[in-house]
């Protein structure tokens, strides 16, 4: 086997405390601090959480692989030839450089293409070229053990047809991490044959914290995007709430369309889409079936620390973000539809796509409205968030979206693994 992994020294940021008014205040320091960025990539993303990799379509046939990212590790997952899933560092045992080059693909062995050390598809390192010299002379010392050289391994799950990783063996299995109270909702959207409609990604000019906050924000959802508004999706005065986890690291947010009771509270608000009439001139954009019996026509789930599955109308959609930086994050869409979907069913769920994404009806915003809070707070890090709508606690909320109570519970869960009192 390979050497454990130690952790390098992380500076553990000895003047940062945590404002006295607790999880209603947020330091902007944490958006631009290289050291409690470098502090996050060991605490958190090598530290005792769940880290999404891919989804198990992307891995679904023996040999293939995916790469991606824990953090800032570079990662492959792989099914081997008896089906079963791996992840590993994608880094070669030798030198250190990337092994797997491509995006996905199917290969019977990894092969690095600097000096051609080769590894299986659980691993284990296989060959080394020219490890017996050439006639005779030079090569390996004759106690090389090539069971002592893989790449490092990830520890992996897979659960509702999405694969995690965890650096920690003390991280509890997937379902105890994210809780009874949010389970069945994540079975609910996804622990059924899916099947990939689309895909892109983007990169976006902020630390990975604000986007985030952006995915647990259900009250800046109908004043941003103001698509939203105007043609009735998703708006505060419709029934919905929010539910957190019980750790208070996860959350979801749902409304239910046809419960629309509009309140004059948009007007007062000034939300400009509210203001004026509008109308689509492809209005089958909208057009939706019943795909569930509980009302939900919106809703967005987060797991902690870099994951968000969307369904808006029928558009299922899982985006994760990987921190690039301190204030950089590339953001992956995955779109997904259902094995046994009708050739309708699924033309519908890729007309919705339209919604959301980079520049996505209703989502356009997204890409740049936390770059403007990343250019504002830079330099100002002894100021602090204020985060008191809804109230200053982390708390489910069955009767009201107006609040930022499940941005507080990823500062909840974020507090606890950093140890930041």
């Amino acid at each position: 086997m390979s050497e454990s992994r130690t952790s390098s020294p992380v500076n553990p940021a000895p003047d940062f405390a945590w404002p006295r008014e607790g999880l209603s205040r947020v330091p902007f320091r944490l958006f631009s601090d290289p050291e409690i960025y470098a502090r996050e990539q060991e605490k958190i993303f090598r530290g005792p959480v769940w880290n999404f990799l891919c989804l198990e379509l992307d891995v679904a046939n023996p040999g293939d692989f995916k790469t991606g990212n824990i953090g800032d590790t570079p990662i492959v997952v792989t099914r081997d030839e008896n089906g079963e899933l791996h992840a590993f560092v994608n880094r070669c045992a030798h030198k250190g450089a990337l092994v797997c080059m491509k995006e996905r693909g199917n290969a019977s062995a990894l092969t690095c293409i600097y000096h051609a050390w080769t590894y299986g598809l659980d691993g284990q390192l296989q060959s080394v070229a020219f490890r017996n010299g050439i006639k005779g002379k030079g090569g390996m010392p004759v106690d090389f053990d090539t069971g002592k050289h893989r790449l490092e391994a990830i520890r992996v799950e897979a659960c509702c047809g999405m694969v995690f990783g965890t650096f920690s063996e003390e991280t509890p299995d997937v379902e105890e991490f994210l809780g009874d109270a949010v389970m069945p909702f994540l079975k609910r959207n996804m622990n059924r044959p899916l099947k990939l409609l689309g895909t892109h990604s983007q990169v976006i000019h902020n630390n990975w914290k604000l986007y985030a906050e952006n995915v647990r924000d259900s009250y800046h959802a109908t004043l941003l995007h103001t698509f939203y508004t105007t043609f009735k999706i998703n708006r505060l005065d419709m029934d919905g709430g929010i539910l957190l986890s019980d750790k208070k690291w996860h959350h979801i947010s749902y409304a239910k369309r046809a419960t629309l009771n509009e309140s004059a509270e948009y007007s007062d608000a000034k939300v400009h889409s509210a203001q004026f009439g509008s109308d689509l001139e492809g209005p089958e954009l909208l057009d939706a079936w019943d795909e569930f019996d509980d009302g939900i026509t919106h809703s967005i789930q987060t797991m902690f620390p870099t994951i968000a599955i969307q369904y808006t109308l029928n558009s299922l959609a899982v985006r994760y973000f990987s921190p690039r930086g301190v204030n950089e994050t590339e953001l992956f869409w995955m779109y997904l539809g259902v094995e046994d979907d009708t050739p309708e069913q699924t033309d519908i769920r890729v007309r919705q796509g339209n919604l959301t994404g980079a520049a996505g009806l209703v989502s356009l915003e997204d890409g740049c409205i936390s770059e403007f809070v990343q250019r504002g707070t830079t330099g100002s890090g002894h100021h602090n968030a204020f985060m008191e709508m809804g109230g200053t606690e982390a708390a489910s909320s069955k009767n009201s979206r107006a609040t930022e109570a499940s941005i507080r519970g990823f500062w909840h869960g974020y507090r606890e693994i950093m140890g930041f009192d």
